[in-house]
C-alpha cells in the first residue's frame, strides 16, 4: 500500500555549497510517498528545480534515491532536472538517456501514489520523442501532459505551478497576444497569494510577464524572488528580466552583480556569464562604460565552461559587441574578432553584425560586405533548423545591408531595408538568452532617418522604439536630437531630461554638452 508523507515545508537548508550561512531556497511543499529520512533532501531538490539550479537539483534527487531506493518520484525529479532550462534548447543525448533510465526505474518502482505516477508519466512525454522531435515540440507534449495532471489533481498546488511554467515555455515569440503566458500568469497569481515565499511561483511569474507590453505586471514577483531564494544564482538574476523590460537599470546592474558572484561561488560559469551580459547592458544604459568594461574583463577570465551550452558563448560574443555599439565606437566595433560556433551560429553573428555596422557607419562599407554575406549564410541555414533564430539573424542581415547601402550613398535603398528590418524585428520577441538585441532595429531606423536629414520621421521611429525598450541611453539621446532638429523644444527637453536624470554625471562627453546646452535654455 502506498504511503503518502505529509508535505514538507522548506525555508533554509544547511549546505556546505553555500559559503555565507544557511542556504535560502524559499518554501516548498510537495507530498510524496518516500521515507521520512529523505523528505528534506527530496524537497530541497524540488526547491532547487524551481530556481533552475539543475545540477544541484539532480544531485539532491540522486541523494534521495540513495537513502530510499523505492522513492519513485525522485526519478521524476532527475528527468525534470535533466531537461535543463525549459526556455533553452534541451538536453544532450547523454542527458536524455540518463533521464529515460530514471523514468524506467521510477515506473518499475511499486511504491508510488496515483499522483506520483501521473507526474512520472507526464515528464516521460518530453523524452518519448527524443531526438526525433525538436525541443519546442517536446515541450508542447510536456505542457499538454502536465495540463492534464493539473486538471486531474486541481487541489495540488505543485501540479498547477509546474503546469504553468511549461505552458509559458511554449509561448510562441511571434504571438503578440501572449495567450499562453497570460494563461500561465493567471494560474500563478492565484498561487502567489497562497504561497508568497514559493520560489517557483515568483520565478515563473517573471517568465510569464517577460514581454514589453505586460512587463510591468511582473514587478511584484521581480521584487520578491531574490529575497525568496537568495542562495540560487538564477533567483538573483531573474528579476532583471523585468527590470530590463521597464528600463530599471540600476536595479538590473545590482541584482546581476549579486547573481554573478553567487554563480562564481557555486561554480556555475554559464549562469555567471549570462548575468554578466545583463549587467554590461544595464551599465551601458547608465553611461557607466568603465563598469561595463570591468565586467567584460572579469568575464574573459572564465575559461572552464562547456561550449555546448549556449549561454556562455553567447554572452562572451555579446558583451564586447554591446560595449562598442552602444557607445557608437564604430572603429572598435569593426575590429572585433568573432569566434566560430557551429552549434549555435547565431552567437557568432552577433560579432559579425557589430563588425559590419561598425565598418559601414565608420565610412568603410566595402569592409562590411564579407560579414554581411556570412550573416546571410547563417540566416539561410537556420531556416530549416531553428526558425526563430533564422528570423533574428535575418533582421541582422537586413540591418547590415541597409547600412552598407546607406554608406554607399544609396539612401532610399538603405531606408527601405532598415524599415524592413524594424518591421520584422517588431514581429518577433527577444529570446530570454539575451537582455536585448545588439541594437534595436527601430532605433537604428531613427539613426538613419536622422542622418538623412529627416528629423521628424526619426523622432517617430525613436518614440516607437522606446515603447518596446524604454529608457535606452541611445534611444533617449536620439529622440532628443530628433526633437531638437524638428524644433520641438518641449520633446527635446523631455528626452534630454530623462537621459540626464538616468545617467547623471555619466553622460558621455560627446553627448553631455548637447544635453546640458539644451537643458540650460529657457
Amino acid at each position: 500500500m502506498s504511503i503518502c508523507r505529509a508535505a514538507i515545508v522548506v525555508l533554509f537548508f544547511a549546505s556546505t555549497s553555500w559559503a555565507h550561512g544557511p542556504e535560502g531556497l524559499g518554501k516548498v511543499s510537495f507530498s510524496n510517498s518516500c521515507q521520512p529520512a529523505v523528505q528534506a533532501t527530496f524537497t530541497r531538490g524540488v526547491a532547487l528545480l524551481h530556481s533552475f539550479a539543475f545540477r544541484d537539483a539532480e544531485a539532491a534527487f540522486r541523494e534521495t534515491l540513495a537513502g530510499d531506493a523505492d522513492c519513485a518520484i525522485a526519478g521524476w525529479g532527475i528527468a525534470s532536472a535533466l531537461i535543463g532550462n525549459t526556455f533553452a534548447v534541451g538536453p544532450n543525448p547523454q542527458q536524455a538517456q540518463t533521464a529515460k533510465d530514471a523514468i524506467a526505474r521510477a515506473r518499475a518502482t511499486t511504491r508510488k501514489t496515483e499522483r506520483e505516477r501521473y507526474f512520472i508519466e507526464a515528464i516521460a512525454q518530453y523524452y518519448d520523442d527524443y531526438p526525433s522531435k525538436p525541443h519546442m515540440q517536446r515541450m508542447q507534449s510536456l505542457s499538454a501532459a502536465f495540463e492534464q495532471v493539473a486538471k486531474r489533481f486541481p487541489a495540488d498546488d505543485e501540479a498547477q505551478i509546474f503546469s504553468a511554467v511549461y505552458l509559458t515555455a511554449t509561448q510562441p515569440l511571434t504571438d503578440k497576444t501572449y495567450a499562453k503566458a497570460l494563461k500561465a500568469a493567471e494560474i500563478l497569481e492565484v498561487q502567489f497569494k497562497k504561497h508568497p515565499d514559493h520560489p517557483g511561483v515568483a520565478h515563473y511569474l517573471i517568465h510569464s510577464y517577460d514581454f514589453p507590453e505586460i512587463a510591468g505586471k511582473g514587478m511584484s514577483a521581480a521584487r520578491s524572488y531574490s529575497e525568496i531564494a537568495p542562495s540560487a544564482p538564477h533567483a538573483l538574476h531573474m528579476p532583471s528580466h523585468i527590470f530590463t523590460r521597464v528600463g530599471a537599470w540600476k536595479d538590473s546592474a545590482a541584482i546581476n552583480e549579486r547573481s554573478a558572484k553567487a554563480a562564481k561561488e557555486q561554480k556555475e560559469p554559464h549562469d555567471q556569464l549570462h548575468a554578466m551580459d545583463y549587467s554590461v547592458y544595464a551599465y551601458l544604459q547608465l553611461g557607466q562604460d568603465d563598469e561595463a568594461r570591468r565586467v567584460l574583463r572579469e568575464a574573459r577570465e572564465l575559461k572552464d565552461f562547456t561550449p555546448t551550452v549556449r549561454a556562455g558563448p553567447y554572452a562572451l560574443a555579446a558583451m564586447p559587441a554591446r560595449i562598442a555599439l552602444e557607445r557608437g565606437d564604430w572603429a572598435e566595433a569593426a575590429k572585433l574578432v568573432p569566434e566560430d560556433n557551429s552549434r549555435f551560429p547565431y552567437t557568432t553573428t552577433q560579432t559579425q553584425y557589430a563588425r559590419a555596422i561598425g565598418a559601414a557607419r565608420g565610412g568603410n562599407p566595402a569592409a562590411a560586405e564579407a560579414d554581411v554575406r556570412a550573416i546571410a549564410r547563417v540566416s539561410e541555414d537556420l531556416k530549416s533548423k531553428d526558425p526563430y533564430w533564422a528570423t533574428e539573424v535575418e533582421v541582422q542581415r537586413l540591418t547590415t545591408e541597409a547600412w552598407v547601402a546607406f554608406a554607399k550613398g544609396e539612401r532610399d535603398a538603405g531606408l527601405r531595408l532598415m524599415r524592413s528590418a524594424a518591421d520584422m524585428e517588431d514581429g518577433n520577441e527577444k529570446s530570454s538568452l539575451t537582455p536585448a538585441r545588439m541594437l534595436p532595429a527601430r532605433e537604428l531606423l531613427g539613426d538613419m532617418l536622422l542622418a538623412a536629414n529627416r528629423p521628424a520621421d526619426a523622432l517617430v521611429a525613436y518614440e516607437l522604439s522606446q515603447q518596446r525598450e524604454p529608457n535606452r541611453y541611445r534611444g533617449l539621446y536620439g529622440a532628443g536630437q530628433a526633437a531638437m532638429q524638428s524644433n520641438d523644444r518641449d520633446k527635446a527637453r523631455l528626452y534630454f531630461s530623462k537621459l540626464s536624470e538616468m545617467a547623471g554625471s555619466n553622460l558621455r562627453p560627446g553627448e553631455a554638452a548637447v544635453v546640458r546646452q539644451m537643458l540650460a535654455k529657457n
